[in-house]
């Protein structure tokens, strides 16, 4: 009896489990094409969704940002998914559930992160420089063993090759890893200072510079940059200091004695050193005469100098004449570069020995003058006016300015500069004109299509219109001057070319007197509107 009942028992959990099975499975079947349309549903929602994310990730990757390790990761997942769920529906059912809530993720705008920044970045840069190996070597000694060093100051006259040593210190870092530096940041300061582009700088290198940030004020900004470099090792490049800057008020914590950061700046007076508190003074001096005559040559093509004998002698001499400068010697050399007759090489030195009294100089940096004559004798070889034009023109734009080749053809095309119509033609014409200027050392390759003027050449350009060709009444440039208010309608009176870019300014005069007027800058300005009877 017993065991009758235990037989009827466990027959009974048979049937139940069995009914249960063959009722689920009777479900199943009947819901099918309900179970069918909505994994459908679910799986066009997860695409979408997948889309959605990868639209916002090669967004971000424009920005030259990267994708996020959990985007990445989850992305990676849903492929695999998607392959099983693709090659048989009916088998993703029972895992459909659990895996469609799994994949389905919130990611917001997190989908990519900021590409963490180089400790430093390498800056373009003559491939043979002479004569700086010893400063390098003490200034480079200051910032890996003289601990007690903060702040080092290098000066020496315009075109001395302070920016090409700072170059070089800045480019050690890339060679030298791993140093004892989170971060190296470059920055030009110019004479027109502004705290803003040193912040904007600073910025850039320590990941803050987003368009959020940059509507902060000057005071915010600084305390941003003040709560990170304060706990970072840094090395901070300030390149063409004419004035004190206030490192606090930009929000650089200052490295006094014993601090493991370190600052460099560069200075044509010596006075800027005291006045930023440097520890450590290197004054860079000119080229002695073997230095200088190997620069010359490094600069000349062979062939001049074997092209006859008595040319040997006269290149000394006018290497002699060059004072010792680098940015002279390597801008005078280039110009003779192509100059194989005794008689032009003979006339070059009776021009290079004449006294500079008849030019009147500059009134802050009379000592300029001598440089002046000397960088002016590249621009009198300058072939037509064409060429004197193009250059004279570059002087608009801001000092130390990255200037785009393409936007500086076309400003020389609707100058009329050029003289060649055809589109393919006339560019081409403009780039060759550039690859002039370079070769003469009157502009500098930037690299990525662009150029720029060093500033000796800029206030060079800016002697001869002003000064030398008396061009000083239709020739006013106040670019990047820290300006609110555009210069007074009375002085626009007579000027022929104007350069306002690159400041502050909300407003213009009403209608100045300037029938004359070709040439107008405002980029970089803040102003809404332009008055109706302006032109």
């Amino acid at each position: 009896m017993d065991n009758a009942c235990s037989f009827s028992a466990s027959c009974d959990a048979f049937l139940s489990r069995f009914l249960d099975c063959t009722v689920r499975r009777a479900s199943y079947i009947c819901e099918l094409r309900d179970n069918l349309a909505s994994l459908k549903s679910e799986l066009r929602n997860l695409i979408q969704a997948r889309d959605d994310v990868i639209v916002k990730i090669n967004l971000a990757e424009r920005r030259l940002m990267k994708r996020t390790n959990q985007v990445q990761g989850w992305l990676q997942k849903l492929h695999l998914k998607l392959q099983v769920w693709e090659k048989g529906c009916t088998k993703s059912f029972k895992m459909w559930p659990r895996t469609s809530k799994t994949e389905r993720r919130d990611f917001g705008d997190n989908v990519a992160e900021r590409i963490p920044e180089d400790p430093v970045d390498r800056l373009p840069i003559e491939p043979t420089v002479i004569g700086q190996e010893n400063i390098f070597d003490q200034v480079w000694g200051c910032l890996r063993e003289e601990h007690e060093v903060g702040i080092i100051g290098l000066y020496g006259t315009g075109g001395v090759g302070k920016t090409t040593l700072l170059t070089q210190i800045n480019n050690k870092f890339c060679d030298v890893l791993p140093h004892d530096f989170d971060v190296v940041i470059w920055t030009v300061v110019s004479k027109e200072l502004e705290l803003e582009k040193i912040q904007e700088d600073i910025g850039k290198r320590i990941g803050l510079c987003d368009e959020q940030w940059k509507k902060k004020t000057l005071r915010q900004k600084a305390q941003d940059i003040s709560s990170i470099l304060s706990h970072k090792k840094f090395v901070l490049l300030l390149d063409d200091i004419w004035n004190h800057v206030d490192l606090k008020e930009v929000g650089v914590p200052n490295p006094g004695p014993n601090t493991t950061s370190k600052i460099i700046f560069t200075t044509r007076l010596e006075a800027v050193c005291g006045q930023m508190h440097a520890h450590k003074r290197f004054r860079e001096e000119c080229l002695g005469h073997d230095e200088a005559w190997k620069l010359f040559q490094n600069n000349l093509h062979g062939v001049v100098l074997d092209s006859n004998p008595d040319i040997l002698q006269l290149a000394k001499e006018v290497a002699e004449e060059c004072g010792g400068l680098p940015l002279v010697i390597k801008t005078i050399a280039r110009a003779m570069a192509c100059t194989t007759t005794f008689e032009d090489w003979d006339y070059t030195i009776q021009i290079l020995k004449r006294p500079p009294s008849e030019y009147a100089g500059t009134d802050s940096f009379p000592d300029m003058n001598g440089v002046y004559y000397r960088l002016k004798f590249s621009y009198d070889r300058l072939h037509g006016e064409k060429f004197i034009s193009c250059f004279k023109y570059c002087c608009l734009f801001s000092e130390d300015c990255l200037i785009s080749k393409r936007d500086l053809i076309d400003c020389w095309i609707g100058e009329g500069y050029l003289d060649e119509f055809e589109g393919r033609v006339v560019i081409n014409q403009g780039y060759s004109i550039i690859n002039t200027l370079v070769r003469a050392c009157l502009l500098e390759e930037n690299g990525n299509g662009y150029v720029k003027m060093h500033d000796v050449i800029r206030d060079m350009a800016l002697w001869i219109a002003r000064k030398v060709e008396k061009e000083n009444g239709n020739f006013l440039v106040c670019a990047s001057f820290g300006l609110t208010k555009a210069v007074k309608a009375r002085k626009w009176e007579g000027v022929r070319r104007m350069s306002l870019m690159d400041n502050k300014i909300k407003n213009l005069p009403e209608a100045p007197q300037c029938s004359p007027l070709i040439t107008l800058f405002l980029n970089g300005n803040w102003i809404r509107k332009i008055p109706h009877d302006f032109f």
